[in-house]
């Protein structure tokens, strides 16, 4: 076979969760291909959908890492990094407020602040990038985005005029926003949230109710949170808070919206978009997608499903490869797969499969080789 007609594969994975980053998942299936089918044209494009990962999978693209120093989303000084092309920087939350940043994994839903977040769009304004897509996901607060704002030069007061300080519980006293600091860079750069909920903020689906508990908080303190977010949302603006992704990241989506003039949409579509990925579909006979688990929440909106619709614009079959399926086969091809491949197949212990990803994948890379003759 010549270069020339040699078959071309996608290989556009996000991460297993736990096990292996996008990268790593996409190396492994790509050297599995390559085993069985060495003639064929791999590439490999990992992807995300705005959560952890995000700088990661532009990183991979050949993006232009930048480097800086920011706190974390108890103070702690956290070494980060975004990513950037041109005049336009992607931007991951979680890289620098997320849960995984915390110090020795200990949980502060109270007090934890985004504070971080703010100090990185600010580097990245202060060094001549005018868009800005800020991915959401995995944070380890619950301030509606406060923090954010302050690092960003908006003074949240209370009664009596006073500096309120970082976190979520303090904005139950919130009385006044005085914006007169804020950056002046936000007025020329275009914000964009890459996101993959619709939870406005305020609620019982909203970012209190839903994702606090996941940050340590117990039923008293998600009251006190819903409590200061409804304290912040009548000073900030009550009518952003009902729009879908206000409540995402703790309610950073909604200090996005508010004071930023950000715009909603979905993570994975606009990660696509920038990776140019409709353009890297021309010629290609196979795109290889997938995650950890692939269950009923993949359908609204991760990463594989919009793999796949993105490929499937263009003709092109997806295979999808997971780390475990929930789903019935009638559900997987009513998604838009052609075949879904589960690593538990192979390893049904959680524990080894988890541990021993990176062979498994190989071996079902070789293996979609084979049944699909690359």
């Amino acid at each position: 076979m010549t270069r020339a007609s040699a078959t071309r594969v996608i290989v556009a994975p996000d991460k297993f969760k736990g096990s292996l980053t996008a990268p790593e998942v996409a190396a492994a299936l790509a050297a599995g291909l390559r085993r069985a089918a060495p003639d064929a044209e791999v590439r490999q494009v990992p992807v995300a959908d705005g959560g952890d990962g995000t700088v990661e999978a532009f990183l991979a693209a050949g993006w232009t890492r930048v480097e800086l120093t920011a706190p974390g989303p108890t103070g702690v000084p956290t070494r980060t990094a975004y990513a950037r092309r041109g005049a336009t920087a992607v931007v991951e939350l979680a890289a620098v407020v997320g849960l995984a940043t915390l110090p020795e994994g200990r949980l502060d839903p109270l007090h934890a602040s985004t504070f971080g977040l703010g100090v990185v769009l600010a580097h990245a304004m202060d060094h001549g990038v005018a868009e800005i897509t800020l991915g959401l996901g995995g944070s380890a607060s619950t301030d509606g985005g406060a923090g954010m704002l302050q690092a960003l030069g908006v003074r949240v007061l209370d009664a009596e005029g006073r500096e309120l300080p970082r976190g979520a519980a303090v904005l139950t006293r919130a009385a006044r926003l005085d914006c007169s600091g804020l950056h002046s860079g936000v007025a020329s750069t275009s914000f964009t949230l890459a996101c993959d909920v619709d939870n406005p903020l305020l609620g019982p689906t909203g970012a209190a109710a839903v994702y606090a508990p996941q940050k340590g908080a117990g039923p008293a303190e998600v009251e006190v949170l819903e409590s200061a977010l409804a304290t912040w949302a009548e000073l900030v603006g009550s009518g952003f808070a009902r729009q879908p992704g206000a409540g995402a990241a703790g309610g950073t989506g909604f200090g996005a919206l508010a004071v930023l003039g950000a715009r909603v949409r979905s993570g994975i579509e606009v990660v696509l978009e920038l990776l140019e990925f409709p353009d890297l579909l021309a010629d290609v006979a196979l795109v290889i997608t997938g995650e950890g688990s692939l269950d009923r929440q993949t359908l609204h909106g991760k990463a594989p499903v919009g793999v796949c619709a993105a490929a499937r614009k263009a003709n092109v079959p997806v295979v999808a490869v997971v780390g475990r399926t929930l789903l019935e086969p009638d559900e997987i091809r009513a998604a838009g797969f052609a075949d879904c491949h589960a690593l538990a197949d192979l390893e049904p212990d959680p524990d080894r499969s988890m541990a021993e990803a990176a062979m498994l994948l190989e071996r079902v890379g070789a293996r979609i080789a084979v049944e699909r003759s690359v």
